[in-house]
């Protein structure tokens, strides 16, 4: 048997009526005809089953099964008006939730964009989750993260590449990375390429994007890198190349501003990468996932590009550095679905 449904109009003229034990002046309240009134309480009693109002004497009154039923309907219509509150306050981004994946590379690139996502909206609530760029784009695709940061312009795999999308964020070089008790710690000069074939490496294993980069790089220059040690966990080749031993490849940035870590130029130059925002290709965002990506592109705006020669300390004046103004500020997809989502 098909359910019959109860709408909330018709909840708040059984109110009325109660309210004020008459139909003539519960309808003059509601500013709709009486008979408008009486037939919409008629449905709802039909609906139930049962007898909501007592008409026999000269007020209305509520049968007993009306007062169950009434105390009920107002706490249901209680939950809808806090609903329409929630509602909006998820489009005023007073509250909310934004779900993000990153890489172990993006997560420590990106984090000051974080806690400036976190202090302008308070009241969303951010999960960040460490993954590959694989699990990243499979749970943006199937809707499990709204966004992801990877370090590539292109997907891993050709399986998702129709569901999602990829707005550049910055372009990120990369370096030679030492701790401070190893010999090259403090060269200024770059070193050459066979220092790969000379000093053992602990870099990520194969499911990340760095570490194939660094792998075809290797191939297409005929490099025989010394891998001694592979992980998932970027913290730990942080903390083994800070003894001394074991060197790796990072972006840039990592290595300079990491207190027990050196970066060291190379020539040539590794090639730079991309640091890159994965979302969800012409479905539905967020307006947290939204709010996430203006701020993404201001952010890489006042980002100061750090390489060896400045070393470790972020640039006081941000304001004044002088680079190219990445793709993801001009992304017409991307706008496009922010402005449709603010009509």
């Amino acid at each position: 048997m098909q359910s019959k449904l109860m709408f909330p109009r018709s909840i708040r003229y059984l109110l009325a009526v109660a309210e004020h034990q008459s139909f003539t002046r519960a309808a003059e309240a509601l500013y709709v005809s009486q008979p408008t009134l009486s037939q919409q309480i008629k449905q709802l009693e039909e609906a139930l089953g049962v007898q909501l109002l007592d008409r026999s004497g000269r007020s209305i009154l509520l049968t007993d099964a009306g007062k169950v039923y009434l105390h009920h309907a107002r706490r249901a219509l209680a939950e809808l008006d806090e609903g329409k509150r929630a509602v909006s306050e998820v489009e005023d981004l007073s509250r909310g939730l934004l779900r993000i994946g990153m890489t172990p590379v993006t997560e420590y690139l990106t984090t000051s964009l974080l806690d400036d996502f976190g202090a302008r909206y308070p009241g969303i609530m951010v999960s960040a989750m460490e993954m590959s760029q694989d699990h990243i784009e499979a749970g943006v695709a199937e809707n499990a993260i709204d966004v992801g940061i990877a370090f590539t312009h292109t997907p891993a795999t050709d399986a998702w590449s129709s569901k999602i999308e990829m707005h550049t964020l910055f372009m990120e070089p990369l370096s030679l990375a030492v701790g401070n008790p190893h010999a090259l710690s403090g060269q200024q000069t770059p070193v050459g390429m066979d220092v790969f074939e000379r000093e053992p490496l602990v870099m990520l294993n194969t499911h990340f994007a760095l570490r194939r980069h660094f792998d075809l790089y290797c191939l297409e220059n005929g490099i025989r890198p010394r891998i001694v040690v592979e992980t998932n966990s970027l913290s730990m080749i942080v903390q083994s190349v800070s003894l001394g031993r074991l060197v790796t490849v990072l972006p840039t940035t990592i290595a300079c501003t990491q207190s027990t870590l050196y970066a060291v130029p190379l020539r040539p130059e590794l090639p730079h990468h991309t640091i890159a925002l994965i979302c969800s290709r012409g479905e539905y965002k967020s307006p947290a996932c939204l709010a996430f990506g203006r701020l993404a592109s201001e952010w890489n705006f006042g980002r100061c590009p750090v390489t060896p020669e400045t070393r470790s300390k972020p640039c006081p004046r941000p304001e004044l550095c002088n680079r190219e103004k990445r793709s993801f500020a001009g992304d017409e997809s991307f706008i496009a679905a922010e402005a449709a989502m603010l009509k």
